[in-house]
């Protein structure tokens, strides 16, 4: 089991693991778990690729607004490896038992959008389709005797065996409320495991698809940002950074553990909200411009250091947005970040730190007294 004490620094090489403070939160307990009814399917692979294809069944996309989208939808990038796709198939073929999926349905037209199995499905939309990524689709990561097949090279009656065989979906109905959304949260938690859990970033974007998630990917392609953070995460840990920084400039007063309820309600009470557009978000692009100008992407990082610091990111942004705010910036913002590195209570509290309030207190405390 993960240490409460998470380590905020985050490579700019992302990899498939979760890592330590993303495990930590994701442990973190609630006070009053959610309750939810649900129901159960089976479903043949034939059938779920058609459903896919028809758009009865969606996999919403990260970054992507879709208009037959009407309620939470789980959006993230496709993670798994060409081996993990090979090798699901083939145990299809060998007729193992595999996974079921978790699926939410839409109130208003019953389509069902993917919250767990989209690995599973896209994997089987590829194959019957027979391409990915623009190449033929062959099975090479699997046994002698499936090794550089496809779809439709299958023996007749292997594409049989495939076609009849079946997944298991457990069925949520969502009507929006928050209620729902916690208990959807809160059953993915339970059922995320396997070869590539999801962070908690990944599963809250699921509670709050619309304009909220889309605004922040904006804000996540700005210029400023980009130096200061450098390359894209393929599991959207910058997105999930800007948005720490939003909700903590927005209420940081009211900051209590878990870090992810305080998130999910930011998302929530945000949802529907363009922040790109308002205050906040030019307050945020502001920012990054300045800390960019005046420190360059070391703002974000120990001394000589090649990672992201999550923790010295979020302060010194929330810091550089109130002083914006309020009026007060100073002209010699590179000479304060240096003196701040040598503060040690924000060392501490940004180096091996816990998510504790008091923890965050102090390190945004430390942070907006240097900079303003």
């Amino acid at each position: 089991m993960p240490s409460d004490e998470e380590m905020y620094d985050i490579s700019s090489a992302d990899d498939r693991a979760l890592r330590d403070e993303e495990l930590a939160d994701l442990v973190d307990t609630e006070a009053a778990p959610a309750r939810v009814t649900y129901s159960t399917q089976d479903f043949s692979i034939d059938g779920l690729v058609k459903r896919l294809n028809r758009k009865s069944m969606m996999v919403p996309q990260f970054g992507h607004s879709d208009e037959l989208i009407k309620v939470a939808g789980f959006q993230r990038g496709f993670v798994w490896s060409k081996a993990q796709m090979d090798r699901f198939v083939e145990s299809l073929l060998l007729g193992y038992p595999v996974p079921g999926i978790f699926l939410v349905k839409q109130a208003d037209d019953n389509r069902m959008l993917i919250l767990d199995g989209q690995q599973r499905l896209i994997t089987l939309q590829h194959f019957y389709g027979g391409l990915y990524r623009g190449k033929e689709f062959t099975l090479d990561n699997v046994g002698d005797e499936f090794k550089g097949l496809t779809y439709r090279t299958l023996d007749e009656s292997l594409q049989f065996k495939l076609d009849d065989s079946y997944m298991q979906a457990t069925i949520v109905a969502a009507d929006g409320s928050p209620e729902v959304d916690d208990a959807i949260f809160q059953i993915f938690e339970r059922l995320n495991s396997g070869g590539t859990q999801l962070t908690p970033h990944e599963i809250r974007v699921s509670l709050a698809a619309g304009p909220l998630m889309s605004s922040i990917e904006k804000l996540n392609n700005g210029d400023d940002w980009r130096k200061l953070y450098g390359t894209r995460s393929k599991r959207i840990r910058d997105h999930e950074l800007i948005m720490r920084i939003l909700a903590l400039y927005s209420n940081s007063a009211n900051y209590a553990r878990p870090l992810k309820s305080f998130l999910n309600t930011f998302a929530r009470n945000n949802r529907s909200i363009e922040i790109a557009n308002e205050e906040r978000g030019v307050l945020f692009r502001t920012a990054c411009e300045l800390i960019n100008s005046s420190i360059g992407p070391k703002a974000f990082r120990r001394p000589g250091g090649s990672q992201v610091n999550t923790a010295q990111a979020e302060a010194i942004c929330v810091a550089v947005m109130k002083s914006i705010a309020e009026g007060s910036t100073p002209s010699n913002l590179s000479e304060r970040f240096d003196r701040l590195l040598d503060d040690s209570e924000f060392i501490k509290h940004t180096g091996r730190a816990t998510a504790d309030k008091d923890a965050v207190d102090t390190r945004l405390t430390r942070a907006q007294a240097a900079l303003s």
